[in-house]
């Protein structure tokens, strides 16, 4: 590979423009295509990078010499422009939901793998680094063995006939909101710092009446060693922050030696079990973009992969996982009984 890898990004939705900046602060990254439906939306984002400009995201994966296609595109779209990808044989970054239903996903998957090609999900949660922080925290034992984790969602920006409008106004109308859309996230983040996901269990309601999903709702999710997780989401309500969007609401992890506390300003805090006493854990962040820079964060793990051939998070059949535990989470919510996951 050059030392410049062409990226070509499909959609200029809401979310694409962390993409875009993203990708464009790369200094090893030349965007050279844009797609979009909304054309003149297209050649706005594509003018900066003096990039080719299409209408159709299918004729700009045929079309132009690229690494890697970036898919910013609705959830029906995703299964078609990976299979098209896959097809050229070029690596392909899809975001979230991924493609719309598990059923469909998992026919992705067979895509990708029949053509042993790739495609890594755009879940950029885990790459928030307050996360990576925690991560660190729990893997150089200071918390000894853990005892519970819970995440407290309260972005508060769900009351009102108003809510989503001026950001996603489509959030007012999936079926399946909380989980499917927001919930995932944590699927993923508590998939990362504390194993594998052997049950779900979930109660999930709707308190927006103009809204058509859920918007509120309890997951205890089992962990394979034997650890139970709680996420504790509501998006009506709010937290203590200056920005309710920066960490979406807060963290406690209990274990043998003591509590970790991730609050609203993504501060990290641990107390030593028997004191009072809170001790500040630093680490450096950028407080750009979306969730502390986590999609710049992303696509740096991207760049690396294509680069050095280093490891990737979350490739399609790796995110399956996530995809799995949302259908239980559903499953639960109907039948009020714990489900197994394979």
């Amino acid at each position: 590979m050059t030392a410049s890898i062409k990226v070509a990004i499909a959609g200029t939705g809401y979310f694409s423009q962390f993409h875009f900046d993203a990708w464009s602060r790369c200094p090893d990254v030349e965007i050279v295509a844009v797609a979009s439906l909304d054309l003149s939306a297209a050649q706005e984002a594509a003018k900066p990078h003096n990039a080719k400009v299409f209408a159709s995201a299918r004729e700009m994966i045929e079309t132009v010499n690229a690494d890697l296609i970036d898919i910013v595109t609705p959830p029906a779209t995703h299964r078609d422009l990976i299979e098209a990808c896959a097809a050229k044989g070029v690596m392909s970054v899809c975001q979230k939901p991924f493609c719309g239903t598990l059923e469909t996903a998992r026919d992705a998957v067979k895509v990708l793998q029949a053509a042993e090609a790739t495609c890594v999900v755009h879940e950029n949660f885990r790459f928030q680094p307050w996360y990576q922080a925690v991560k660190a925290v729990l893997d150089d034992g200071r918390l000894g063995t853990i005892y519970q984790a819970q995440f407290r969602l309260r972005p508060g920006d769900g009351q009102g006939a108003h809510a989503y409008l001026e950001r996603q106004p489509y959030f007012q109308t999936m079926e399946r909101f909380m989980v499917h859309e927001t919930g995932v996230h944590y699927i993923d983040v508590f998939r990362y710092l504390f194993g594998p996901l052997k049950t779900v269990w979930a109660d999930l309601r709707k308190l927006n009446p103009v809204i058509a999903g859920e918007d509120d709702g309890l997951l205890v999710l089992g962990h394979n060693n034997g650890l139970r997780t709680l996420i504790d989401a509501n998006r009506l309500a709010d937290h203590a922050a200056t920005n309710t969007r920066r960490t979406m609401g807060e963290l406690i992890i209990d274990g043998e030696k003591g509590e970790l506390r991730l609050d609203g300003e993504a501060q990290l805090a641990f107390r030593e079990r028997g004191s009072s006493d809170w001790q500040t854990i630093d680490y450096t962040w950028n407080d750009h973009g979306f969730g502390g820079d986590c999609v710049y964060n992303f696509t740096r793990h991207v760049v690396e992969h294509l680069v050095n051939g280093t490891p990737l998070a979350n490739t399609a059949v790796e995110y399956l996982a996530n995809l799995e535990a949302e259908e239980a989470a559903y499953r639960s919510a109907k039948t009020g009984c714990l489900q197994k996951l394979a």
